[in-house]
Formats: C-alpha cells, sequence, structure tokens
C-alpha cells in the first residue's frame, strides 16, 4: 500500500433529542428510514473524558459533536438537525463526507488520458461536492470498533462506475476514531480499477460559542498558509497561487473572523466573504497544523492538523436564517465555519495544482485530526 498525496417522500423517524451520555464506547439507535425502505442508523461514541461523538451512516454525517469550555461544561459545537428527515431535504452538507470530489471542478468536466468527462453540473454551470449525489447522500457500510481508550466507526462505500460521472470503480472507506485526548481523526483510503479524481474531506459547519450562538465572527482564527488561490466569481480558481501579506487573506497570526471579512476586496465580493482554498505550508505529506481556532467567550480551541497540501475556509456565507436546526437554532448568516482539508479545488482541469488523480494499484491514504481543548489548558 502506497500513499497517494502528490506536489422527498413519507418517512418513518425516531426521535434523536440527546440522551443521557452512557460509559465509554459506541451504541447504536435507528435514525430514520429512506424512501426505499432502507435504515439508517446513528451511532454514539463517547471518549473516555466525556466527549460525545454522534454519526449517521446516512452520509458519514457528524450529527453531534460536544467539546468541553474553560468551565469544562460540554456542549454541542457542530450545526446540524434532530431528525432526519431534515437531512433528506436539501441542506448545506452539514457534517457529512464529501466526494468523490470535494470542492468544485469548473463547467463539470475534465480531461483524463485523452478523454473528456462529463459530471453532475450542480451549483450552476459548476460541478460541486461530488454532484447530486454524492457521498454525502448514500448510505454506508457502518462498523463500529473500540480499541483501548479509542473508539469511532468505519464507513465503507463502493461507488459504481459512472456514478456522477466519474469513472471507474472506487472503494471507499473513511474512518472517525474518537479519542482520551479529545480528538478527533478522520482517516481516508480508497483503491480504484480505473483512474479517477479522488478528493475527500469532511463537512461539518462548527460555532465554538455553543449551540445558541448566532455568529462566528469573533471567533480567533490562525492559518498555517502563506499563499491563497484566488477564485473567479462562480468560486473556480484562476490558477494563480497568491500571498496572503497585505490582504484580508492573511491569518497567519490569530485573528478575528469578522475582522476583514467585509472589506473592499476583489476575493472577499467573489466569495461573498471567506470560501477560498488556503494553501497549507510544509509538505503535504506529513501531518502538520494547518489551523488554530479560539472562541474567546467559551475558551474553547479547535486545531486543525493534516495530511493536505490545502484547506478550505468557508464563513458560513450562504447560511440566511431559512433553516432551523438542532435545540431550535436559526441558523443566520455566518453562524458556522467550516475548514474543509483538502487537495486544491478544479485540480482535475489545472495542471500545475497537485495531482488529484488515483490509479489503479494505488492507494488514497489520508489523514486528519481536529483536536479539542481550552485556554484554561495552557
Amino acid at each position: 500500500m502506497r500513499r497517494f498525496l502528490i506536489l422527498l417522500p413519507f418517512l418513518v423517524m425516531s426521535c434523536t433529542s440527546p440522551q443521557p451520555d452512557p460509559e465509554p464506547g459506541v451504541r447504536s439507535r435507528t435514525f430514520g428510514t429512506l424512501p426505499d425502505g432502507r435504515e439508517a442508523t446513528i451511532y454514539q461514541i463517547e471518549s473516555p473524558t466525556g466527549m460525545v461523538m454522534e454519526v449517521t451512516n446516512y452520509g458519514g454525517i457528524i450529527t453531534r459533536l460536544t467539546a468541553p469550555n474553560r468551565d469544562g461544561i460540554y456542549e454541542d459545537v457542530v450545526l446540524g438537525y434532530d431528525n432526519f428527515g431534515a437531512y433528506l431535504e436539501e441542506t448545506p452538507y452539514f457534517g457529512a463526507i464529501i466526494g468523490r470530489y470535494g470542492n468544485r471542478i469548473a463547467d463539470g468536466e475534465f480531461e483524463l488520458d485523452g478523454e473528456t468527462y462529463s459530471l453532475a453540473k450542480n451549483n450552476g454551470e459548476n460541478h460541486l461536492h461530488g454532484g447530486i449525489q454524492g457521498f454525502d447522500k448514500v448510505l454506508w457500510e457502518a462498523e463500529p470498533f473500540s480499541v483501548e481508550n479509542e473508539h469511532g466507526l468505519i464507513l465503507r462505500y463502493e461507488s459504481p462506475d459512472g456514478e456522477e460521472g466519474y469513472p471507474g470503480n472506487l472503494s471507499v472507506t473513511v474512518t472517525y476514531t474518537l479519542t482520551a485526548d479529545n480528538r478527533v481523526i478522520f482517516s481516508y483510503q480508497a483503491t480504484t480499477d480505473k483512474a479517477t479524481p479522488v478528493n475527500l474531506t469532511q463537512h461539518s459547519y462548527f460555532n465554538l460559542a455553543g449551540p445558541s450562538s448566532e455568529s462566528i465572527l469573533d471567533h480567533e482564527l490562525m492559518l498555517a498558509a502563506d499563499h491563497f488561490t484566488p477564485v473567479d466569481e462562480g468560486l473556480i480558481p484562476t490558477g494563480e497561487i497568491r500571498p496572503v501579506e497585505g490582504t484580508p487573506f492573511d491569518f497567519t497570526e490569530p485573528t478575528p473572523i469578522g475582522a476583514r471579512i467585509d472589506q473592499d476586496d476583489e476575493q472577499i465580493v467573489n466569495g461573498l466573504g471567506y470560501d477560498h482554498n488556503w494553501v497549507l505550508s510544509g509538505l503535504s505529506s506529513d501531518m502538520r497544523l494547518a489551523a488554530r481556532v479560539h472562541e474567546p467567550t467559551s475558551g474553547r480551541i479547535m486545531e486543525v492538523m493534516t495530511e493536505e497540501p490545502g484547506i478550505q475556509f468557508y464563513s458560513g456565507n450562504f447560511l440566511d436564517g431559512t433553516l432551523t436546526g438542532k435545540y431550535g437554532a436559526v441558523y443566520e448568516h455566518r453562524s458556522g465555519f467550516c475548514l474543509e482539508t483538502q487537495h486544491f479545488p478544479d485540480s482535475p482541469n489545472q495542471p500545475a495544482f497537485p495531482s488529484t488523480i488515483l490509479r489503479p494499484g494505488e492507494t488514497y491514504q489520508t489523514r486528519t485530526v481536529y483536536a479539542f481543548s481550552t485556554d484554561a489548558d495552557s
């Protein structure tokens, strides 16, 4: 094995209100029924410290993730819904596995080995997050596990040749691990029988202030990146790799997300805020710090480590108050942020970007870690 890293209808639903937290380990319950009669399951994973993660095998969606504040109080820090039916409606990818290709591919088209492939167009004229039925909308095989003080879920999916326009039968395994030191580890692996682009990521929306907060603009963000990839009005990279210095995209030092989010800057206008890929420093084959977020009211800190070359920071610009989520919270403009570790957007059409092409005999393999702590720990 080698590392592949190169520079709806009537539903029957069950109640999913948070239950009293159990002993460490993994428990499951029915989450709801798909229109074709298959049942989705939700898995409740708890660490020895009391951190809880709930994941459904529908889309690999993280529906709940608790983290302590500086007083040791655990609260849910991810956006989402408290019922299965809402996830079957059109949602902004809350908590889901994204694939085959995270982010956008221009004009829903790419050329590979002399053949042109046409993908589903689900973002204007472009292809986004795997298409109309990406990995966020399929039922994965799920296998819970417990090893010493680590508990988690192994998710498997066989993506058939031609699904959403992609070539090759792709075998995918994604493992979620919750550790005793409040880390969530995402391990991705895939093989194919025909050359195909692969760019998997996780699309949780975070608000470290807790479920009652309406804004993420006071969160202090650091990104370990000296460059980013500018985009056009359709959020497709121009091909340029631009320094962040002297721009609203400079998060090399901790900066409130809202400090420069409304500046008169062409890239801010194109993204309606931040919706861009940052080029991470260091070798993409190494696990290294990509981002650090501190929420000053709660004291919560989230660090993101990854082996990927890029990270998409999205500031929840398309949330508009029309979605009501868990605990009755209305998701207003910029009430959640995403940090999606990834290869760069539109790489199949950008020869200068790190390749995302997986070929037979190779294994796509990459890891990302979300580590939670508080400012009281330092």
